[in-house]
Parts: C-alpha cells; sequence; structure tokens
C-alpha cells in the first residue's frame, strides 16, 4: 500500500491545484483546444503523477478530472484516459530529470519563438525575460509526435537541469518544485516572448540590456517567489 493515495488530503490538494493550473491557463489564452498537458509528482517518491485527462478543454478540468498514473503509463486513478504524448513526455522528465511539476504548452508567442533560428526568448531583453536567464535549454532538432518513451527521454535529457526547454518547431516545457512556481513561470514566460515579438514586429533594432546587469536581475527576481505564491492564491480567488 503507498503511503499517499489518490483520495488523501494531499494528494486532493494537489488535484485541486493541478485542476486550478489548467483553468488559469485557459484563462490567459495558453492552452490549445483539448490538447497540451500539466502533471505534477506525488510527494512520496513512488514514481506516480497527477495529471489531466484526455478530451476535456483545460477550463471545465475540476479535481476529480484529474487522473494518476505510473512511470508506465498505466493509470491508476481517475476515470479518464490520458492522451498518448503526455504520458512519454511527463514520465521520462519526472524520472530522468526529478521535476516535481511539468507545463507543456503550444502557447502561441513562446511557440512562434520556437519557429525561428533563436529558437527561444531572448533573455537579455526585457524584465520578465530577465527571470529564465540561465534556466533555458533548447531542443533544437523536431523529432516529430512524441508517441514513445525513446522520444520522451531524449526530450528528458535535452532538459536535464534547466527548468524550461524551447521545443524547435513545437511547444515549450515549463518544469517547477511547486505548482505554483510553475505556473508563474509559464504565465511570465508567455508575456517576456509576446513583448519580444512585438518589438521585432515593430522593425526597429532591439535593445538588450548588459549581461552582468541580466545576471544580477536574474537573482533579484528568483528571490522575489513569494511573489508566485500570491499569484496563485489570487487565481484560486478569482476562478
Amino acid at each position: 500500500m503507498h503511503a499517499t493515495d489518490y483520495t488523501s488530503p494531499a494528494v486532493k490538494q494537489l488535484r485541486e491545484d493541478l485542476a486550478l493550473a489548467l483553468r488559469a491557463a485557459a484563462h490567459h489564452g495558453l492552452g490549445e483546444g483539448i490538447c497540451n498537458h500539466f502533471s505534477v509528482e506525488l510527494p512520496d517518491s513512488s514514481g506516480r503523477f497527477l495529471i489531466n485527462p484526455r478530451g476535456l478543454l483545460w477550463s471545465e478540468i475540476q479535481a476529480e478530472d484529474i487522473v494518476m498514473i505510473d512511470e508506465q503509463g498505466a493509470r491508476l486513478a481517475g476515470h479518464h484516459d490520458v492522451e498518448p504524448t503526455a504520458m512519454y513526455i511527463h514520465a521520462a522528465i519526472h524520472k530522468l530529470d526529478g521535476k516535481t511539476c511539468v507545463l507543456h504548452t503550444h502557447m502561441p508567442h513562446a511557440t512562434a519563438l520556437t519557429l525561428t533560428t533563436q529558437r527561444a526568448l531572448d533573455t537579455t531583453l526585457s524584465q520578465n525575460a530577465m527571470r529564465f536567464h540561465g534556466r533555458i535549454a533548447i531542443d533544437e532538432n523536431y523529432n516529430g509526435v512524441a508517441l514513445s518513451h525513446a522520444e520522451g527521454e531524449r526530450m528528458a535529457k535535452v532538459m536535464q537541469s534547466a527548468d524550461i526547454v524551447f521545443l524547435g518547431n513545437h511547444g515549450v516545457i515549463v518544469c517547477g518544485p511547486s505548482i505554483a512556481y510553475a505556473y508563474d513561470d509559464l504565465y511570465y514566460l508567455e508575456r517576456a516572448c509576446m513583448v519580444e515579438v512585438l518589438a521585432a514586429r515593430s522593425g526597429s533594432t532591439l535593445a538588450p540590456v548588459n549581461r552582468s546587469l541580466v545576471d544580477q536581475v536574474a537573482v533579484q527576481l528568483e528571490g522575489e517567489r513569494l511573489q508566485s505564491s500570491l499569484f496563485f492564491e489570487a487565481l484560486r480567488r478569482t476562478l
């Protein structure tokens, strides 16, 4: 018997938080139909994790819709199936990279940057972008739809210790030690990518900030993580 199960208070809270993150992402325009997936590992180090179900819009997902699966993708609890690519991508990143919360989206402005030769956000431009300085990996080589353990493991190996990976011609994956921290990063990553795309569209030459100052700002912003928790609780009150 596992120490933590689907109906325990701790897991129930994780299900509620994951469902909230999904509804918030829908509210903020970060979703794409019924595609893409968010997951969080259970706190008992059992190799099990919670993930959103196949076939539901993010805006309609509630705690009881969240599914529990193991590293092989077997459904352990929940009423819905899980989309195959979700299992392959998330299982590998949880297992090989040791990530607690894994958020994968095709959100528009971040994905737009994966289509460029640059492949990712320029972390020397906006203040929002600077929070991600030194935290990004880039998967240069699009390899088709992730429908195998091998492809999930390939993505995980690209990510390694980074918090964020830009998947060339595909989308992004954002990870964090908690749902609140990961969602905050996901939201501000898209905002940073949006203003970079808008600035590039202006046709004017972009003006990066000195690297030493970027390093300093990145440290400052990482020290403001209370903001992440406050933001998530604000979303809980309003959504």
